[in-house]
């Protein structure tokens, strides 16, 4: 498989990781050194940034880890949200029933001891009967943290088989999760900023498009 490639230089890549591609896989596409620098699931897609060195690694986790990268993703969720945007603060850690998920504690809430806290932030960019289009901005990077944070708040991302409700509807034509990383704004180890951009995969824009003729 093909990579595509949005950005390139001594010290990093930036792929637009399609859907159903795991990390594991994809670290066997690039060069033998070569590491990403942060996680996406296997079934979203977009922005992704691999170091191509120690140095370039820990520079770029870093900026993770302190918080100061700029994320944007786009998703369909199940229902219609009531607010026009908002932030879901919660601590997030492995769920006592399902090993496979993430949960939503809130503080004090049994279970929630040395769980890591999560800030998402949202706002409806489109509405559907039934579905709403959100883009959303997490603060903190957790492990699925975006799909976790919205079961929790009452609207899974449409097509996520392991955060959505029981008998939860699937627009037609989606075969995987609706989340896609769509933009990235970060510092590079040449003392630069950059935005890198991916946009919305063509079979996520179809399911949209059939939304707006309903």
């Amino acid at each position: 498989m093909a990579l595509n490639i949005l950005f390139e230089d001594d010290t990093l890549q930036v792929v637009d990781k399609p859907a159903g591609l795991d990390v594991k896989e994809l670290e066997r596409l690039l060069e033998p050194k070569a590491k990403p620098a942060h996680r996406l699931d296997k079934d979203t897609s977009g922005v992704l940034v691999v170091a191509k060195n120690e140095d370039a690694l820990r520079f770029l986790q870093t900026q993770f880890q302190e918080r100061k990268v700029h994320k944007t993703y786009h998703c369909l969720v199940e229902g219609e949200l009531k607010n026009e945007k908002g932030t879901i603060t919660t601590l997030l850690g492995r769920s006592p029933g399902d090993r496979r998920k993430q949960k939503a504690f809130l503080p004090r809430e049994p279970g929630s001891e040395n769980k890591r806290e999560a800030v998402t932030h949202y706002e409806v960019n489109e509405r559907f009967k039934g579905y709403t289009f959100l883009e959303v901005h997490p603060e903190t990077g957790r492990k699925h943290q975006i799909r976790a944070h919205l079961s929790h708040l009452g609207h899974p991302i449409a097509g996520d088989k392991l955060y959505g409700f029981k008998n939860q509807k699937v627009p037609k034509g989606l075969t995987r999760q609706f989340l896609h990383a769509s933009a990235l704004k970060i510092l590079l180890p040449n003392g630069n900023e950059a935005t890198f951009v991916s946009p919305l995969p063509k079979e996520l824009k179809e399911v949209l498009k059939q939304q707006k003729a309903l």
